[in-house]
């Protein structure tokens, strides 16, 4: 497998690199995470950057890409931790259909969107007891990732013993803040007027792949940083007069740390690919499982290493890589955690 970036790819990671430098440094995300949690101003620089665009057909106004051609953006904003929920929206827009009326307003940053299906007691299994009848919805969804600010739900609903896609409006919402900083909201449905979709339960399965495959992407650019800066602090930090990262012992945990982010990287460029290649819905869904048993133990692995070797300030909030470790952490779980895709992938 080629796991070089086509020099379209590059480019745009490079100009999402030089954006988040310039205008997403550490200080600024922690004033955002303090404020409304996400920034409007952000969201639009997004859609002209035609990240929004990117994986959307061109006659909506996208550019027809696929996981691959996000992946390297995803890495970027795992580097700089970013909070708005782009992936939330990329995921609810993928189960509108390729033609919906919204699309093209996603692209250009006026519409966000969020994929409501998680319920209590779900595991990440496709328990679902929300109910569609007679146009409206009834029930109640956990943990939505975006949904504070999105202004449209794609939720998933039993219509008899059917489970397919219904759009609404924003319902009544409980936000909430995750442990990493990001925007998520229980919602309640009650009576709530509904417009049904064209998928079913393979759509969402595909995805929540898609969505997956991204968080890998992402967590592998946390570990980037992680790695990266706990790199920088070894070299500065000094004990008995000479850098801790001269001990012997210490550049043997920081290889690990770098194999390890290496070997996620490797397994996330797999998912991304298996779900561009329009291989069979099994094929697909193992590479994914794999690639999030792989992730969750090097996000372990990395996040923890850079917290214990920054001593006892790598668990301080002014120090970017405790917030790391928070993102690493969810990531992990997001969307199906090590041991359900270990169980998805032995069935498979």
């Amino acid at each position: 497998m080629n796991f070089d970036y086509s020099e379209e790819q590059q480019l745009l990671a490079d100009s999402v690199r030089r954006f988040l430098q310039d205008r997403y440094g550490f200080e600024q995300r922690k004033a955002i995470v303090a404020g409304e949690g996400w920034s409007p101003q952000v969201w639009k620089q997004f859609a002209e950057m035609g990240i929004l665009g990117l994986p959307l057909p061109a006659d909506v106004g996208g550019f027809g890409g696929g996981a691959v051609d996000l992946m390297a953006v995803m890495e970027a904003f795992g580097e700089a931790l970013v909070v708005e929920p782009v992936v939330p929206t990329l995921m609810a827009a993928r189960l509108l259909g390729k033609h919906h009326r919204l699309l093209s307003s996603v692209a250009e940053g006026r519409t966000r969107l969020a994929f409501a299906h998680a319920e209590k007691g779900a595991r990440y299994r496709p328990l679902v007891n929300t109910r569609y009848s007679s146009g409206t919805l009834n029930g109640e969804k956990c943990a939505v990732a975006g949904a504070p600010i999105a202004d449209k739900l794609v939720v998933s609903a039993r219509d008899g013993e059917r489970i397919g896609l219904f759009l609404i409006d924003k319902a009544g919402l409980r936000g909430h803040s995750t442990l990493d900083g990001m925007l998520a909201a229980d919602v309640v449905l009650t009576n709530t007027p509904a417009e049904p979709l064209e998928g079913d339960l393979s759509s969402i399965e595909e995805a929540i792949d898609f969505a997956a495959a991204l968080g890998c992407a992402e967590a592998a650019g946390a570990m980037k940083f992680a790695c990266d800066t706990t790199l920088e602090y070894l070299k500065t930090r000094k004990q008995f007069g000479v850098p801790i990262g001269t001990f012997q012992a210490l550049q043997h945990r920081m290889v690990d740390m770098y194999i390890s982010w290496e070997q996620a990287r490797s397994m996330a460029c797999l998912a991304c690919s298996k779900i561009d290649n329009n291989t069979s819905a099994a094929e697909r869904a193992r590479a994914v499982s794999a690639a999030k048993i792989k992730i969750a133990d090097a996000a372990r692995h990395v996040s923890q290493e850079a917290v214990q070797l920054h001593g006892g300030m790598g668990m301080s909030e002014e120090l970017k890589v405790s917030h790391a470790f928070r993102r690493l952490t969810v990531l992990a779980a997001e969307w199906g955690d090590a041991d359900f895709h270990l169980e998805r992938f032995a069935s498979l």
